[in-house]
């Protein structure tokens, strides 16, 4: 009875923290994204290098040694307060497109300098918007938005990263794109919380939602942001647009989506 007690207690503990988080917490972090420069941690956006950074160190911000994506101090909050819970969030999945064919026209250290801009830009991105980076997986980013980071308007803030990305990777550029990007957003009830064990531990998420946004983003052309009916509709996005029924792998009914181009361009 007790762990059960016990459980609830942490499961109302992180309920509150994702969905009401703490203003003062939100402004410290729009601070902190603005000093230069990256890396950062991936949830409060503290840098880790450049002028700012011994006094990020004094005050715990650097590096954690068991996950050095996240400062000492969110990694020890996270691996506190163990567990998590079930709230709406909007995830944005963006990949390189082609990235087997690019590799094959390039050294492999090439290619590995070619990712390793799209991971430093689309971080940027993601940060410069209130989200928050869940990972990397081989050529594909992988970002959180919800209320605790992005406020009530997180739908929002992760549509407009995906187009901000599709612009900082030259989607609108006369002379076209350094990286081909194809990006998905969905929107709806996951899992959020810190998982692994004290030698690893880090914030993610897990659901349907989650996986229905990378299936959208595998479908995504170039230049391309695959966003839900759900999503588009929470995000403000003009209506008129036509819609697309995708057949989306391992899901039994179609999934509706607008699609967008950067400048907000609907097709």
């Amino acid at each position: 009875m007790d762990e059960r007690r016990a459980d609830a207690d942490q499961e109302r503990f992180w309920y509150d923290f994702l969905t009401r988080g703490d203003s003062m917490e939100r402004r410290a972090r729009r601070v902190l994204r603005l000093l230069p420069h990256g890396p950062r941690c991936q949830l409060c956006a503290a840098p880790f290098a450049g002028a700012s950074a011994p006094l990020m160190r004094a005050i715990g911000k650097r590096p954690a040694d068991k996950n050095p994506r996240v400062c000492q101090s969110c990694f020890s909050f996270i691996a506190k307060h163990h567990g998590g819970a079930e709230i709406n969030a909007t995830f944005l999945f963006a990949d390189v497109r082609g990235s087997t064919t690019l590799a094959e026209g390039m050294s492999p250290g090439e290619f590995h300098a070619l990712l390793d801009r799209f991971y430093a830009v689309s971080s940027n991105v993601v940060i410069e918007h209130d989200g928050s980076v869940d990972k990397f997986v081989g050529d594909e980013i992988v970002a959180m938005f919800f209320p605790l980071m992005s406020g009530p308007h997180h739908v929002r803030r992760a549509v407009d990263a995906a187009q901000a990305l599709l612009r900082s990777t030259g989607h609108a550029d006369p002379e076209g794109p350094w990286v081909p990007v194809g990006a998905g957003v969905h929107t709806g009830p996951a899992w959020v919380g810190a998982v692994g064990d004290d030698a690893h531990t880090e914030l993610t998420a897990l659901g349907d939602t989650v996986n229905t946004t990378a299936r959208l983003a595998s479908a995504a052309a170039a230049g391309e942001v695959l966003v839900t009916t759900v999503a588009a509709r929470e995000a403000g996005l003009d209506r008129g647009g036509p819609i697309r029924a995708l057949e989306l792998k391992g899901k039994e009914a179609a999934t509706e989506v607008v699609s967008l181009r950067v400048g907000g361009a609907s097709r």
